[in-house]
């Protein structure tokens, strides 16, 4: 087995850090190096078994391979539950691992297609909390899948990211997107909405863009956050040893790219509100919900099944309790 290239090149810079949420030092570790090692040695495998052995490389960013560096060491605050890389990469490193990746055409077109049908259901539950039409940005854009979803039930939203080839594609699918992030966005006047589904967990400063959300919203507008829900995995690591339990978390971890944890934060919902309360937002709904599909045509068809079934089920536990979801999307109120 080898490991990917990111853990076999030079590790970046780090710092020790304190919870961002709720600023508490006291935290517990729930994974160091060498249980990350093994955790990438386990998805490496866990794909190799389902993809095609044709499947071109690029095709297995975000699944084994992810934009961040594999974590050093994982902690969970002990106040508010919030895991996170403590040491953590220094804020600096992240604009490059961003703004620099060069994907083809060919496949930010084929994310577009595959995330769309997904982000339909985002569109629709933000018209429902907003009960109207209206304006928003979503940062960390990408390929515009829910720019689309939006448009689709009559809100005009406009994209938000760092990286200028990946903008370039989104602008020419006939959206608008700003370049950089939401502290140097210029818009003429306050928005309805500011939407982040997958990106507030990997930015170097949370907070800020939190703060920036505010300024930018009307007294009244909503601020929807989707993060990886740092409770599901912390639990499910928990369970790892076991023989039946392990090879049912592997695959609720591995089909929802929570395997490694390629996230600089995993926030649970006290630590969002948490967070979010301290900007002064009021958290009105939680939603718990499943990574988008990443079933493609190298996936092989069974494997496209058992995602499938997994996220079903996972879904259904969802719905009944956010908190069991692995994925959590937080709407808080200005």
């Amino acid at each position: 087995m080898h490991f990917p290239r990111e853990m076999e090149t030079k590790s970046p810079a780090y710092e020790l850090t304190q919870c961002i949420a709720c600023g508490s030092g006291e935290s517990r570790e729930i994974a160091d190096f060498e249980a990350v090692r093994r955790e990438v040695e386990l998805l490496w495998e866990f794909h190799g078994k389902r993809l095609r052995p044709s499947t071109p490389p690029e095709r297995l960013m975000d699944r084994v391979a992810f934009s961040e560096h594999p974590p050093f060491r994982l902690v969970e605050c002990e106040r508010c539950g919030l895991v996170y890389r403590n040491p953590i990469e220094r804020a600096y490193e992240l604009d490059s691992i961003y703004a620099d990746a060069t994907p083809s055409r060919e496949l930010l077109q084929g994310l577009h297609d595959t995330q769309l049908p997904a982000y339909r259901a985002q569109a629709r539950r933000l018209w429902r909390v907003l009960g109207r039409r209206g304006a928003g940005l979503e940062v960390g854009s990408y390929v515009g899948g829910f720019l689309a979803a939006a448009r689709e039930v009559g809100l005009h939203f406009e994209g938000v990211d760092i990286n200028p080839e990946v903008n370039a594609f989104t602008r020419s699918l006939g959206f608008t997107v700003h370049e950089g992030d939401l502290e140097s966005v210029d818009v003429r006047s306050p928005v309805d909405a500011v939407a982040i589904w997958n990106t507030f967990d990997q930015l170097p400063d949370p907070r800020g863009t939190a703060n920036a959300a505010w300024r930018l919203l009307r007294p009244g507008g909503v601020f929807v956050v989707r993060v990886p829900n740092g409770e599901l995995y912390a639990a499910l690591r928990g369970v790892a040893s076991r023989p039946l339990a392990g090879a049912l978390a592997r695959l609720a971890l591995a089909h929802n790219n929570l395997l490694t944890f390629p996230y600089r934060y995993g926030f649970t919902i006290r630590s969002l509100t948490r967070l979010l309360d301290r900007v002064g937002f009021r958290v009105t709904h939680v939603e718990g919900d499943v990574l988008v599909p990443i079933a493609d045509e190298w996936t092989r068809r069974w494997a496209s099944m058992e995602e499938r079934m997994v996220k079903l089920a996972l879904g259904f536990a969802a719905r009944r309790s956010p908190r069991r979801a692995p994925w959590i999307e937080v709407y808080a109120q200005k």
